[in-house]
């Protein structure tokens, strides 16, 4: 199934944090402490999308704040951006239990939301981090390791999607798979520098 960047019943961003705030969707309401929306800038050129919040996540409300996080936000201003001009969300808002893989009902209960972030936001290149993130957004079954560090047109208004490594595969893996991910960081710096102004609204 396509993804397709839609705003859908939501009136505006703010009506959309409120739903996400609030969902009940699936079981992952019920063990969540909190939902993770999103962090950064609203109207941000540059959007990353990982799988789903870890334990400090959970806690914080935060995406990415662990290990995962430190290295991605120096990925991030290594390419001369900080988080607050970046957006960062997730596929799945709320913590799997003992951080396992998020269910295909899970993912599907959340889809709207991520669509909704990304019409809103209207990034002009869109990082996916990880295998979930880009196969939803890209509708394959292709893996990571394969699709890592390619440019892929996105949506109707000629934005591009990067899919990268996610950071903690990136901490577990070592040296190769951080030389990848700076490599993929300028893929991306590139690709903005090339979409040096956002394209008009329709």
């Amino acid at each position: 199934m396509a993804f397709v960047p839609a705003a859908g019943p939501f009136a505006s961003f703010d009506t959309l944090r409120a739903e996400a705030l609030g969902c009940t969707r699936c079981a992952l309401s019920a063990t969540r402490s909190q939902v993770v929306f999103g962090v950064g800038d609203e109207q941000a050129r540059l959007m990353f999308v990982g799988e789903a919040p870890g334990e400090q996540e959970d806690s914080r409300g935060e995406p990415f704040v662990g290990r995962a996080g430190t290295l991605l936000t120096r990925c991030i201003e290594e390419i001369g951006l900080s988080r607050k001009e970046v957006y960062i969300a997730n596929v799945v808002k709320c913590r799997p239990p003992n951080n396992r893989d998020p269910l295909p009902a899970e993912i599907e209960a959340c889809r709207p939301f991520l669509a909704a972030q990304v019409a809103f936001i209207r990034p002009v290149v869109v990082v996916t981090l990880g295998n979930f993130a880009t196969k939803l957004l890209l509708a394959t079954k292709e893996g990571i390791t394969r699709l890592r560090g390619r440019e892929v047109p996105f949506g109707d208004d000629g934005a591009v999607l990067i899919p990268m490594l996610h950071p903690a595969a990136v901490l577990r893996n070592g040296g190769k798979a951080l030389a990848e991910t700076r490599a993929d960081f300028v893929v991306a710096k590139r690709a903005l520098d090339r979409q040096a102004y956002r394209p008009a609204a329709s």
